[in-house]
């Protein structure tokens, strides 16, 4: 006997067997148990996640030998020949190479006649989207008045290009995407009833490079057996797909994280000489960086099986949330690019470069960034006890031996006092993303090393961690000592975002009663009719 694909030899035959459809099946399964049948049914969603599947378990349970049931017995003639697609009174029809209306006309002369066999007679359109339009208006009569025996079942990948006159008619099921864990969890199954031996982390891969369509995994799972000599395992399954091996993704990230160039670029050769893909590459580093998002934001959704968890809530402590999602846009732009650029190398690198480029020191404390940025030419000369002659010599002496004392001491300035002033602190900060939560706060009181604000209820959402953390970090590192933040929800609501708005306002109120009361404008309404279009008017800056 020849050897049958796994697709076709795993495809469910009834409702029980179908695996993440559940919400389909329930909805049929209550709909025929109570003989409430609807005369047209369309089925949408992307390609081999049981479409056509769920059309014929639907066929056997209309036409089974038991009776109008949920649950066909699989057994009996009508059965046993809509399984192998020769059920006389089932007709299937590919809509892609029958588009004009000839062929629906052909298909639609024989349905007012009684079925021949079975109980209904059952017309399985799939692809319905690719009909011309005659051909939907010829279809369309016949489902305005359908004849009792006829059931119409279409399937479609996309629905918005079916007219809404047949969508009205029909009673319609999106079926969606298969996840990770359902298609690893139905591939062990097959694989343990087919005595395949395996490694779970290989069928993960397959999973993942199927992308939500069970048919997809199966045909990569028919691969992945013969390339492996009749067993999956990971390194191989990942040289069939060509995937990126994740420890090299890891490394990246860490390297960013260390600002060490020289090992990015060390990584990125290693890739090369592997002739690994950059363009998969840059996909699975954006996989990757969604995937260090969701463990910040949720971290107990991390499947606790999953072979990279440890490595991956490590890197959701080590990164804050704004690279992870600078990471994430430079990657795909990156990807995007990547036929721009002179070589897939140059355009993958550049990618990393642009992230180390843009990535901040968060490894350095505040203080430490803070003295590392005070060259010690900047102190005046009036503070030095040096004679000014030797004023230039401070800077060499500062790179010799730190044990070595200075020959004379250095009065360094006093750290800056915080004056009461919000809105002027926050224009001389450089916050990045964390100004938006900067500027909607509220002074409410501060000590020496305290600051207490109140966030409007309308912006509380701005209160993210990340974002409360950089602006604490900002600021002592403005003024050089430790200083604690205290938010909460309230207040007047008289932050500088506030204020500048109210001062925009007020400009463009000025600026519009300028122009309005402008005797060469007030010649031209009177004399032509002009009109004044105040969203025209800007003010002077």
């Amino acid at each position: 006997m020849s050897y049958q694909v796994l697709a076709r030899k795993w495809r469910p035959r009834s409702f029980e067997a179908l695996v993440g459809q559940e919400h389909v099946v329930r909805a049929l399964t209550n709909a025929l148990e109570q003989q409430r049948l609807h005369h047209a049914y369309l089925f949408t969603g992307t390609r081999g996640i049981g479409k056509t599947t769920i059309a014929r378990i639907l066929a056997k349970s209309l036409n089974c030998e038991t009776g109008i049931t949920a649950h066909p017995c699989g057994i009996c003639s009508a059965c046993v020949a809509i399984d192998q697609g020769r059920f006389v009174d089932m007709i299937e029809v590919d809509a892609a190479s029958n588009t004009q209306v000839d062929n629906m006309r052909d298909l639609l002369d024989n349905a007012q006649y009684a079925p021949t066999v079975g109980r209904f007679k059952v017309y399985i359109i799939d692809e319905v989207h690719m009909l011309s339009r005659n051909a939907f208006n010829a279809m369309l009569k016949t489902l305005e008045e359908p004849p009792a025996h006829v059931k119409f079942i279409l399937a479609t990948t996309d629905p918005q290009k079916v007219p809404v006159t047949v969508l009205s008619r029909c009673l319609q099921f999106n079926l969606r995407q298969m996840s990770g864990t359902s298609i690893t969890e139905h591939l062990q199954s097959i694989l343990t009833q087919e005595n395949i031996p395996y490694e779970p982390v290989a069928l993960q891969h397959v999973a993942r490079a199927a992308a939500g369509s069970m048919r997809d995994a199966l045909s990569l799972l028919d691969q992945a057996i013969a390339y492996g000599g009749n067993a999956i395992k990971e390194q191989e399954v990942r040289a069939m797909l060509g995937a990126i091996d994740q420890s090299y993704l890891f490394e990246l990230l860490q390297s960013l994280i260390n600002h060490d160039g020289t090992a990015l670029m060390t990584q990125a050769k290693a890739m090369e000489q592997r002739s690994l893909s950059f363009d998969a590459a840059l996909n699975d580093l954006a996989n990757l960086l969604h995937q260090i998002a969701v463990a910040q934001t949720v971290p107990q959704s991390i499947a606790a099986d999953l072979p990279e968890r440890d490595a991956l809530l490590d890197l959701a402590q080590k990164l804050s949330a704004e690279q992870v999602q600078l990471y994430y846009q430079i990657a795909l732009l990156g990807r995007r690019d990547l036929g721009l650029a002179p070589d897939e190398f140059a355009g993958f690198t550049m990618s990393l470069m642009r992230m180390l480029a843009f990535t901040p020191n968060e490894s350095a404390t505040p203080k430490t960034r803070a003295k590392e940025t005070q060259p010690v030419a900047a102190v005046p000369p009036s503070k030095l006890t040096l004679p000014a002659e030797q004023v230039a010599d401070v800077p060499v002496a500062e790179t010799m031996n730190s044990e070595d004392p200075p020959s004379a001491p250095i009065e360094t300035p006093s750290p800056a006092l915080f004056d009461g002033n919000w809105r002027s602190l926050v224009d001389q900060l450089k916050l990045g993303l964390a100004r938006a939560l900067a500027q909607n706060c509220e002074l409410v009181r501060f000590d020496e090393n305290h600051i207490y604000l109140n966030v409007p209820q309308a912006q509380k959402h701005l209160l993210e961690q990340s974002y409360q953390e950089k602006l604490r970090a900002t600021i002592e590192q403005h003024f050089d000592k430790n200083i604690q933040l205290h938010f909460e929800v309230g207040g007047t609501g008289n932050t500088p975002a506030q204020q500048i708005s109210e001062e925009k306002a007020t400009l463009q109120s000025k600026a519009v009663a300028a122009i309005q009361e402008d005797d060469f404008v007030q010649a031209l309404v009177k004399d032509f009719g002009a009109q004044i279009i105040p969203s025209s008017i800007k003010p002077i800056q």
